[in-house]
């Protein structure tokens, strides 16, 4: 093990597989003596874990890249060498196109394939200043049985991935190219990882997937275990107070999944599920795999199973050929779902993926006018939703100091920010805490404290953490 500390930047683009992916980046070099320093200046690694998802994606890393440069050359004045590696889904894409366009780049590497950072940061060493490399295969199963154990100090909320890559094919979307297909971890590893991440202090787990409900892993018993049964079995891992998964796909929810909903208390209330749009034609020509009302029919059967369970959503305006008339369907779904949270994107060609060549592509100034209109639909639901809760109680995971003296800030279990005071940091941090919502804003909560778990200073006759509110906010964990 090497004995002086290196500094590590890593810049983190996207989704939440990036953060878990950029995590286990650290992981793996810290043996290698890297620590994660919060700068890149006079860092001896900079990696830019990428995302492709948005518009103009590889054009950003490029520029980000370009202000790298003087930074590395700062470093090589001093006598030391900054290397900088590109990570993700534009590694992926770009390859060995990146290396030839960006001299600066020295590591290229996708998101299969991080776990050889350690080997390739020595061949790169050994080889000297002119020593570059790619890599950018699709070892999947290769790579989580050679990840190190992951650290511990990440907090009473965790990251998990179970399961990558996407079979689906939407046809705007890259993922399929720069994850590869479906692949998902054994369950016996995702509940070793879990019970680590309790026994150092997680209190909820967000199990992630590019179609994390299309899990199929296999079981101890050797049975093929659904997202459902994983779920189950997680939640008596002791600790867990509050389970979560992301990116769901309407056509893998299942029974199974639908009844973890009802009885697993853990299971927060809440669901990201995106539909895209909501006009058949255009679900149909995105390769969705879903119509409008299939959409409805299984929000449906989740709501009846969990009362108070809420859904937030994506959408994508301007696909390829979408009409005013089409456009006021995705608008009526989204006020019928009453969605409490949503990601809304005007339709960006990705290269390489079908309706990038689409014909009929839809003005920007049409696109930009339907996005103002669908955003602004719904931050009023968002907005109604956040008053809504106001008098109500409800339990929260305190997990960070806020930006004023004695206030602490947890997460309701639909995400938003609850900010509050009446306890000291030491003793809140990490545990459920029962409060009263008194204010409302467009992204975040205010509130009273009454209880911290397992402090009975602040007891005030309230439902006990965890335990379903007087209010019938149908939290249960």
């Amino acid at each position: 093990m090497t004995t002086t500390a290196k500094k590590l930047f890593i810049k983190t683009y996207g989704c939440q597989m990036n953060v878990y992916d950029s995590k286990r980046m650290a992981d793996v070099l810290a043996p290698a003596g890297y620590a994660l320093t919060d700068t890149p200046e006079d860092a001896h690694m900079v990696i830019l874990n990428t995302c492709h998802i948005r518009e103009k994606a590889a054009e950003k890393v490029y520029s980000e890249l370009g202000r790298l440069k003087p930074l590395k050359d700062h470093m090589a004045q001093k006598g030391e060498r900054m290397i900088i590696g590109v990570a993700g889904c534009v590694a992926q894409a770009e390859g060995r196109e990146m290396v030839r366009r960006a001299p600066v780049v020295d590591l290229v590497f996708g998101p299969q394939t991080y776990h050889r950072l350690p080997d390739m940061v020595s061949r790169l060493t050994a080889g000297g200043d002119v020593a570059r490399m790619v890599d950018t295969d699709f070892p999947v199963e290769e790579k989580f049985d050679f990840l190190p154990a992951e650290s511990s100090d990440d907090g009473p909320s965790r990251f998990l991935t179970i399961q990558e890559g996407c079979d689906k094919f939407c046809t705007y979307c890259v993922v399929p190219y720069t994850r590869g297909a479906e692949y998902s971890r054994p369950a016996a590893a995702v509940i070793a990882e879990a019970e680590r991440m309790a026994a150092s202090g997680a209190r909820e787990i967000t199990l992630l997937g590019q179609n994390v409900n299309a899990y199929h892993g296999a079981g101890p018993d050797g049975t093929v275990w659904s997202l459902g049964r994983l779920i189950r079995r997680l939640a008596e891992i002791e600790g867990i107070a509050r389970l979560r998964y992301t990116t769901s796909h309407p056509k893998d929810v299942d029974d199974e999944l639908i009844a973890a909903h009802a009885e697993v208390p853990q299971l927060v209330p809440f669901l990201h599920l995106p539909v895209q749009a909501g006009a058949d034609r255009v679900l149909k020509e995105m390769n969705r795999h879903h119509t409008a009302d299939d959409y409805r029919r299984i929000a449906g059967k989740l709501k009846a199973a969990r009362p108070g369970l809420e859904l937030s959503s994506d959408f994508i305006v301007g696909f390829p050929g979408e009409t005013d008339a089409e456009f006021e369907e995705t608008l009526k779904l989204a006020e019928e779902m009453e969605f409490i949270s949503a990601f809304s994107f005007k339709f960006s060609p990705r290269p390489g993926t079908p309706a990038a060549t689409a014909g009929d592509q839809v003005p920007e100034e049409v696109k930009s006018a339907r996005l103002t209109a669908l955003q602004a639909q719904l931050d009023r639901r968002q907005k109604a939703f956040n008053q809504s809760l106001v008098g109500r109680e409800m339990t929260i995971l305190v997990e960070r100091q806020g930006r004023h003296e004695g206030q602490l800030v947890g997460r309701s279990p639909w995400m938003q920010p609850v900010h509050f005071e009446g306890a000291r940091f030491e003793t809140a941090y990490g545990r459920l805490a029962t409060v009263r919502i008194t204010s409302a804003f467009a992204n975040s909560l205010h509130a009273e404290l009454l209880a911290v778990e397992g402090d009975v200073e602040h007891h005030q006759g309230c439902a006990a953490p965890g335990g379903p509110s007087s209010e019938k906010v149908e939290v249960r964990v």
